[in-house]
Parts: structure tokens; sequence; C-alpha cells
């Protein structure tokens, strides 16, 4: 009889994942569960009263889940990487005044490049996780993602840029779901995070006070400094560039007597732009460090969907190349705060054509 096929779940503690494990235990494979370690140190007593997807409540409802499915379950340490590839590229993106994501950094640098290198040390065929996205691979070879059953939960945006080798090696049996349906397979099989709430927060800053947590981080207070007028009008003061992103509209304590917004952020000044509400809509765009995924490279111009923000539903657009690593979007209509540092991600009908960060 032929090995079963063994497969390294990253197991969050949360409903997702959990049922991740049983869906594919139920479809032969030899399946182990993994909690990622990636809180540091010193904020596990935060994180013990805040959970979300790395606290060390994670870890027991992980455990539980484990015991009830009969897997194997263990704990492995990625604080290092995920200290590297994710908490220090947020602070440092947002000292040059751009806005990260660190959901998109930690899936490809922490979630797929180190748990895949230590699943498959330890003999894996494959990891799988509880994201909501399908895997399909192409008539021309290639891997690629492809948008979950439902549209309102679909996280391809979120996965975008993993590679071909890690798509090769990755199951997501969730995908192929409803969220309902996902939580009454966990109440079916008797699992106690059937009703878990999902994680909504970035989870190394549970309280969102981002500028606050870099503050902690750097061991610097924000540097305060000028908003202005594109032509360089000085029209107050700023608490500091970290506490602002391209499109914002509240909490700049402005008068202007109208409603104004960010379009702008200049760290080499340490200034904030301000302009009026049309002034953050634009129909183009650059990005760059691209990854492609259903196709090995943009050979030509290219029409598409573009998703600018996680729940951006998508614009038509033209793409073509400018460099070896760049390209220009020109959308077909106008969208709205465009923000450098995010990601914009391509559809091709269902599938992930592929993305790049905004510049």
């Amino acid at each position: 009889m032929s090995r079963k096929e063994k497969v390294v779940v990253g197991m969050s503690g949360g409903v997702d994942s959990a049922v991740a494990a049983w869906l594919l235990k139920e479809q032969g494979y030899e399946v182990i569960g993994v909690t990622m370690q990636i809180w540091q140190d010193e904020e596990e007593e935060v994180l013990e009263e805040n959970g979300g997807c790395c606290g060390l409540s994670a870890v027991e409802d992980a455990r539980r889940t484990a015991q009830i499915l009969e897997i194997p379950h263990y704990v492995m340490n990625f604080k290092a990487d995920f200290k590297r590839a994710v908490m220090d590229y947020f602070v440092a993106e947002y000292l040059a005044g751009r806005t990260p994501n660190p959901c998109i950094a930690c899936n490809r640098y922490v979630k797929w490049e180190a748990l895949l290198k230590r699943s498959l040390e330890i003999g894996a065929d494959y990891i799988a996780t509880g994201h909501y996205a399908r895997i399909k691979q192409l008539e021309n070879g290639r891997f690629c993602l492809s948008r979950s059953v439902t549209a309102k939960k679909d996280q391809t945006y979120a996965l975008y840029n993993l590679t071909q080798e890690q798509l090769s090696h990755t199951l997501m049996p969730v995908g192929d779901y409803s969220k309902e349906e996902i939580r009454s397979m966990a109440e079916k099989i008797g699992l106690s995070v059937a009703d878990k709430p999902d994680s909504q927060e970035i989870c190394f800053v549970p309280d969102q006070d981002y500028a606050g947590f870099i503050e902690g981080v750097t061991g610097k207070p924000s540097q305060e400094g000028s908003f202005v007028k594109a032509d360089g009008t000085v029209l107050g003061r700023h608490k500091g560039i970290i506490h602002y992103t391209i499109g914002q509209r509240r909490g700049l304590g402005l008068s202007m007597g109208r409603r104004v917004a960010v379009t702008e952020i200049r760290p080499e000044t340490n200034e904030v732009v301000i302009g009026e509400q049309e002034d953050v809509w634009t129909d183009m765009l650059l990005a760059d460090r691209l990854n492609w995924m259903s196709v090995p490279d943009l050979t030509e111009d290219r029409k598409a969907a573009a998703k600018i923000r996680y729940n951006h539903a998508g614009t038509p657009c033209t793409i073509w190349k400018t460099g070896t690593d760049q390209i220009k979007v020109q959308f077909h209509e106008p969208v709205r705060a465009v923000t450098p540092g995010q990601a914009v991600v391509f559809y091709d009908g269902e599938d992930v054509l592929g993305g790049g960060t905004i510049l």
C-alpha cells in the first residue's frame, strides 16, 4: 500500500484552520497540526489578554482541536522570522511614509517560506491553511490562486505574493466553502472553536495604536511637522507622519470649513500634504516588487481587474511593463486613495494574474 501523503496544517486556533485539518484528514492525508509561535517574549501578557491569531490562547485552542481530531500537534518557534519579515518591515515602511500590509509579508515570508521549509525538512509533502482561496494548476503548467467560492470572504488579495514553488506544495481546502458551511462543519464534529470570532486586527498591534507601537519599537517619539498644500503653503501642525495614510479624512485636527483629505506623505521634509476630496482620486499608478502567478511574466499590454486594497471590489485596467520590475497601471475609471506601500493585485476572471507594491 502506498504511503499516505503528509500535510502540515498551520493551526491558528481559529475555526477555519481547524476545519481545514479535519477536511484533509477526511480526504485521507496524514495530518500534523502546527501552531506558529511568533509573539515576542515581552508581549506575552498583552497577547494573553488580546488573543488574535498568534496569542497564547490560540495554542490552547489549536491543541484542543488536534485532540478532538486525533492528530499530533506541535508549536514551532518562528519569532525571529516574524520580527524580521513582518514587524521590522512594518515599522520601516511607516517611517518611510508608506502604508504597509503586514499580513501579505507574513503570508509570504513566515507562513509559507519559513513554515514550508521546516515542514519539508520533517518529511511533509504539503502545508495547508484555513485561507479562503483555491489553488489550481493551469494548462500552461503554472499554479495559481483562484477566488474562493464566496467573494465576501475571499483572501486571494493577501496571498498574491506566493511563489510557484510554494503553491505547488500548498493545499487550501476551505476555499470551496462559505464561512457558514465551515462553522456548521465545526459544530457537527464538536469543535469548541465553532463560534470563535474571526481575528480582525493586526495581531501584533492588538490595540490598533500603530503610532504608539512604532514609537515603542524605535524608542523615539514621532516628530511633529507641517500640514501643507501641494504647493507647500503651511496649513497647520501634524503629530508625525506615522499617524497618517493616503485618503485619511478623520483625526486631522484641521478646521478648514470643509472635508479635506491626506493626498501625499513627504518623509524627506516631514510634511503631510492636504487636498480636496477629488484630489485623492486617480486613474493611474506605478508598482514594483512584482510577483506573477498565472503567467511567468508580462510580455505585452494586458487588460485585467485590479484591487488596490483588501476590501476593494476591483476596477478594470490596462497594465504594461515600464522596466524589469516595474509596471504602469491605467484604470478605466478613477479609483480612490491609491496608497504607496499597499498591494495592487490583478485578476483574470477568477484567477490571480499577479501583483506588486504600489509606488
